[in-house]
């Protein structure tokens, strides 16, 4: 096998992709029984931001590609001609349904995640990667300082597949902390990064009729958050979804908790589960438009933010993307958290541990320092750096050569040819 994707969650469903159609034999590893990870079984539905604060979309290729083939209806968010917009009633309007933010219109769509699980098998088809599903990995295989492999297991037993590159987009850097390459964990108990949740979609609902009444009436809005805190325990606000009569909550965020602690995993699962249905009562007896909610799911994957980070060659850092740094091994762009800051460059050292040879990783387990890690975590962001080491990891094998030393070049240039938006090498593709 030329590059084996172990994880395919968002980065490791570009990752298996970008690779496969830079002419690598591929095969892509997951542990459950479909792709998308939490964009789809964790029913993280809301794609955060793709575009710049002009508008600009900086996150493209494979990721146009999943959102692009999604069938009518699957897909919800403002149209291409207000990417962008500063209009205050555009603003308004979007910023209840999750695409207006700091006085801009964005493309964050929302999706179906059964229809992204589809789509992404699809894709992933076509590309000509092979796919093995329901297959866990549980060691790498390691030789002279190289990952030459993993371990898998499944119903048929434990199998070795040997492979010149293994991309890690476990989501947790399983494969490279097993093999011994230093990474970091440092998140601080009771920031976001530090909660874990079971997310859940409502349908039933009436979401115009709510934001309505959450801008209409702030007063009753208070009051109801207030009485939520006081018989419940807590209040988890519904977010819009790809249709008006289902809601997604991302809640309850629990903190405290390891997602590399199966116990704390259970007790996320229990109190999640536990809670919704308290909040369920809750919201039909109170919240206008929820009147006949019910569940239609909760997700079959625990939501966590933060596990591990690698220690790379070239990690992103706050202080230097605030500064507009464009890295000479630039693989892909990020939007800034902020109109104040350009556009974050993501570079290939960023995918490469520090000692290890014969692996990548791509996804929230990249190397960048916490601050960095707020946004490198998100859906779009782990489409791009997936699709970064996907193609890395081919263009290595091609040039026989490990990934630290490929040519950066080559590595741009099929990144720009597979339709990937960079800010350095030749000039974007029309």
């Amino acid at each position: 096998m030329d590059v084996a994707v172990i994880g395919g969650g968002p980065a490791g469903t570009a990752a298996a992709v970008a690779a496969a159609r830079t002419g690598a034999e591929v095969l892509l590893v997951e542990r459950y029984g479909h792709l998308g990870g939490l964009a789809t079984g964790g029913l993280v539905i809301w794609i955060d931001r793709m575009t710049d604060w002009e508008g600009r979309q900086v996150i493209t290729g494979v990721a146009d590609d999943l959102l692009g083939n999604l069938w009518d209806r699957a897909v919800y968010g403002p149209a291409r001609e207000i990417w962008g917009s500063h209009d205050e009633e555009e603003v308004a309007h979007w910023g209840q349904r999750g695409a207006g933010f700091r006085g801009t219109v964005t493309w964050s769509p929302t999706v179906d995640p059964e229809a992204l699980k589809t789509v992404s098998l699809d894709l992933v088809g076509a590309s000509g990667a092979s796919l093995l599903l329901h297959s866990w990995v549980v060691a790498p295989i390691v030789s002279d300082g190289r990952v030459a492999g993993v371990v898998v297991e499944n119903k048929e037993g434990r199998q070795a597949i040997g492979a010149s590159v293994v991309v890690d987009t476990s989501g947790d850097g399983d494969v490279y902390a097993g093999a011994g390459a230093a990474h970091e964990s440092d998140v601080h108990e009771g920031s976001i990064h530090h909660c874990m949740n079971v997310a859940w979609l409502w349908a039933g609902v009436d979401m115009d009729r709510w934001i309505r009444f959450r801008r209409e009436e702030p007063e009753r809005l208070a009051e109801l958050r207030g009485l939520a805190v006081d018989t419940v325990g807590v209040f988890e606000r519904p977010h819009v979804s790809w249709r008006n009569d289902v809601a997604v909550f991302m809640g309850p965020r629990l903190s405290g908790l390891s997602g590399l602690d199966a116990g704390d995993l259970t007790a996320v699962e229990i109190e999640s589960r536990r809670r919704m249905l308290d909040l369920l009562a809750f919201y039909r007896a109170h919240a206008p438009g929820f009147e006949r909610a019910w569940v239609m799911l909760t997700a079959p994957q625990a939501g966590v933010r933060h596990t591990r980070r690698l220690v790379g060659v070239r990690p992103i850092l706050r202080e230097e993307w605030e500064r507009g740094v464009v890295y000479d091994d630039e693989v892909g762009v990020s939007p800034s958290l902020a109109p104040a800051f350009p556009s974050v460059s993501i570079p290939l050292g960023s995918l490469v541990p520090a000692q290890l040879d014969g692996l990548l990783a791509a996804g929230r387990t990249m190397a960048s320092d916490a601050q960095s890690h707020i946004f490198l975590r998100e859906i779009p962001q782990c489409w791009v750096t997936g699709q970064a080491a996907g193609v890395a990891a081919a263009v290595s094998v091609r040039q026989s050569v490990a990934p630290r030393h490929v040519d950066v070049r080559a590595v741009q240039a099929e990144l720009l040819r597979q339709g990937v938006f960079l800010q350095v090498g030749a000039a974007q593709p029309s």
